[in-house]
């Protein structure tokens, strides 16, 4: 399982789209399925008159469930009993969900998420992951607030 599967799993109920949809980065687009581009509507012959088409029904898109992120994130701290800086801390924010933080766990999670920064540089690795883990929690059915994806 990916860091970024595990950091899903942790968050999302386990029945949640993002924990159920293959695959360990889904857009909200892919969720929601695509319509065709164009449908056929059979006509009448041109003897007999036809009643006006019927509208074609395309399948609606079920909206994904949201899930209160700095909530969920909140209670696990309080729960651990430790002082953590996960608002702003990948090490903490992976620390508060029972995570791997060393830095090789870090530098898999950036793999997982294309970093191409230089993963050596690991003060602008964290301040990155942070920045795409929150982000990506916000596309797969998070309410993040803005202040934790900027």
């Amino acid at each position: 399982m990916s860091i970024f599967s595990a950091i899903l799993n942790k968050i999302f109920p386990h029945d949640h789209p993002a924990n159920t949809t293959p695959g360990s980065i889904t857009s909200p687009a892919a969720l929601a399925g695509t319509a065709p581009a164009s449908a056929s509507v059979p006509t009448g012959t041109p003897s007999t008159p036809s009643a006006p088409a019927a509208p074609i029904s395309q399948p609606s898109a079920t909206p994904m469930p949201t899930v209160d992120v700095e909530a969920v994130l909140a209670r696990m701290q309080e729960g651990s009993g430790e002082r953590l800086n996960w608002r702003t801390s990948i090490v903490d924010l992976l620390k508060v969900l029972g995570l791997d933080s060393s830095l090789d766990a870090r530098k898999q999670l950036a793999s997982e998420l294309h970093y191409a920064g230089n993963t050596e540089d690991s003060a602008a690795m964290n301040v990155w992951l942070h920045r795409e883990v929150m982000q990506k929690l916000a596309e797969n059915g998070g309410k993040v607030p803005d202040d934790l994806k900027n």
